[in-house]
């Protein structure tokens, strides 16, 4: 059974008159030139040549020629049309790589860093790559992987060899050569909109990974529904911390900067998150939400324990009324809090997983614009956002929402029950090519041109998507009744002394039922505010159990958690913080105790 009605319509007529005017795209060639045309002497990245040293900064027009120069040496190698892998930590090198291979020599295949040598053989071998770009961190990894072309790239220029033939910026520098001669293979090549630009292998929670294929309009129809609902000023600098195989980081966290003129920066690792945005003056933050809840938290833990947390509480509240009539004083009231975060942080965009709303508020509360968004590798990845325009009143209001369907994309929801959620059903040009050479798995998605994106949720009057769960994930008691394991989760995140939980079915000791199982990793300082230092296994099960039993009063009887799992060790995750749940539902060792 399917249902149009409760359909979140493509260009939203609540917000036509709304939406920020963009420049048309309709390939990633197109959208470099025409950065480089419109902000040819901004500064387009900012680098560090050592660990810990100080930023430099490259514009636009040496990004320009760098991605022309190494393209242009690409097709003279004889790569005109092939398949080329990418892997390694974020940087400048990947970025260059990238465009080099997408504006006019053939298939960026962008990997995963944290999978296994033959995880990525396999990977190389599926998609027929002839060549690979990757960082020196992974040159044991590379040197015995059959592969024709090998290109080495570096995080930083000090731990460059220079010497290295096989170095991107020797590949460079003879493009650069090639392109005083003449050579204009790479520079006037034509790029077409339906034309493959990308294979990304999906790093999902479940399945086998399958190469979602992206055209050049896939990926330059998200980046400028994004800016539509999402203006970034030419003066704004963010913060590249997420993979950036990813295409939340690659498609909104670098292009969507660059498609407006702002820069990127990349920073050292999260230990050195508050250093690099002091550093890079960073005024945008894109993460996902196990970033912004740690965040958030130190902000509290922070303040409690200089013994300002009761005088942020009454900042907040003052922060409400003023804003109740028209005033801003922020900047002002949360100035400790701002200050460690460079001083200047402005816009935090959340993505990849659900956000708990009380988190969401509170950033709101401490007056940063706030917005989180929906999407999928299969759409490049957005499917729905909050607009900046809608951060305020009704992003507040509507916390546990994604926001509504881009500007050129409609949502729909398919076989709804009673509460109105079912599975989430997306149209709009972002909507992948289909699975490489899975014909099969990709019918069974992508049905008269709507992509079922395998969540559930449902939609509010005004069109804002809720995204309750994963359809894989719903936990089917023997009497019919269905479990949201999300659900739970949000209940049990309330618990302060959980840091993470995972919901999943097991079935009961008689085997006559399926029953709600959780594994918790607790919150090691709450813990041990609330116990001691010196606490047994054994009581740290008792204090969380019991907290987990208040709160199941709360919930209907069939809801209830029935079994605790504690974990001493960090949950196995996507390189986007997902937890694994098949995975950790299969891994049961001595690094976790229980007493049910």
């Amino acid at each position: 059974m399917e249902t149009y009605h409760n359909v979140c319509e493509e260009g939203n007529s609540l917000y036509l008159d709304k939406y920020h005017k963009v420049r048309e795209i309709s390939t990633l060639k197109e959208f470099l030139d025409g950065s480089f045309e419109l902000y040819r002497n901004n500064t387009a990245f900012l680098v560090k040549d050592k660990k810990g040293g100080e930023y430099r900064e490259i514009d636009y027009t040496q990004f320009k020629q760098d991605v022309d120069a190494l393209g242009t040496k690409l097709i003279a190698l004889g790569l005109k049309g092939k398949r080329i892998a990418v892997m390694g930590e974020n940087c400048y090198d990947w970025v260059t790589a990238y465009f080099a291979v997408t504006n006019g020599t053939g298939t960026i295949v962008p990997l995963d860093k944290e999978l296994s040598k033959d995880e990525i053989e396999k990977l190389i071998n599926t998609a027929e790559c002839s060549a690979v770009f990757y960082t020196n961190t992974y040159n044991d990894i590379f040197e015995n992987i059959d592969v024709k072309f090998k290109f080495r790239m570096a995080v930083y220029e000090s731990l460059r060899n220079s010497g290295d033939a096989n170095d991107i910026r020797m590949l460079t520098e003879s493009g650069r050569v090639l392109l005083e001669e003449g050579d204009r293979h790479f520079t006037d090549a034509e790029v077409l909109p339906d034309s493959l630009c990308s294979m990304i292998f999906t790093s999902g929670t479940t399945g086998t990974p399958k190469a979602v294929m992206l055209s050049h309009k896939n990926i330059a129809s998200n980046i400028m529904n994004t800016a539509k609902i999402f203006e970034i000023r030419e003066t704004d600098r963010s913060l590249s911390i997420l993979p950036i195989h990813h295409t939340f980081e690659s498609t909104i966290g670098i292009m969507g900067l660059l498609f407006q003129g702002g820069s990127v920066a990349f920073f050292e690792g999260l230990k050195y998150l508050n250093k690099n945005l002091l550093e890079a003056k960073c005024t945008v933050l894109i993460g996902v939400p196990l970033i912004f809840e740690n965040l958030y938290s130190k902000i509290w833990k922070t303040a409690k324990k200089e013994n300002k947390d009761k005088l942020l509480r009454n900042a907040v509240k003052m922060n409400r009324t003023l804003k109740a009539v028209g005033l801003d004083a922020h900047k002002t009231l949360f100035k400790s809090v701002y200050k460690p975060l460079g001083g200047k942080l402005r816009i935090i965009l959340s993505g990849a997983a659900a956000l708990d709303p009380n988190v969401v508020r509170g950033f709101h509360d401490l007056g940063f614009t706030f917005s989180q968004g929906y999407g999928l590798t299969e759409t490049a990845p957005l499917v729905a956002g909050i607009p900046d325009f809608e951060t305020g009143k009704a992003g507040y209001k509507k916390a546990g929402s994604c926001g509504p369907a881009l500007p050129q994309g409609k949502i729909r929801i398919d076989d709804p029950n009673e509460d109105g959620i079912g599975e989430i059903m997306y149209k709009g040009p972002n909507v992948m090519m289909g699975y490489y050479n899975m014909p099969e798995e990709t019918a069974a998605v992508l049905k008269d041109g709507w992509f079922a994106t395998g969540d559930l949720g449902f939609l509010d009057e005004n069109g804002w998507v809720y995204v309750t769960g994963r359809k894989k994930n719903v936990i089917v008691t023997k009497t019919g009744k269905n479990i949201y394991p999300e659900e739970i989760e949000k209940y049990l995140a309330e618990i302060p002394y959980i840091e993470e939980c995972m919901v999943y079915g097991t079935d009961s000791e008689d085997g006559n039922d399926t029953i709600v199982s959780v594994q918790v990793r607790p919150d090691t300082d709450i813990v041990n505010e609330a116990i001691g230092e010196n606490h047994s296994d054994a009581e740290v099960y008792k204090l969380i159990r019991s907290a987990i039993s208040d709160m199941n009063m709360k919930l209907p009887n069939w809801k209830r958690v029935r079994h605790v799992v504690i974990r001493k060790t960090e949950f196995i995750k996507t390189t986007t913080k997902k937890i694994k749940r098949q995975d950790n539902i299969d891994l049961l060792d001595e690094d976790m105790f229980t007493a049910d």
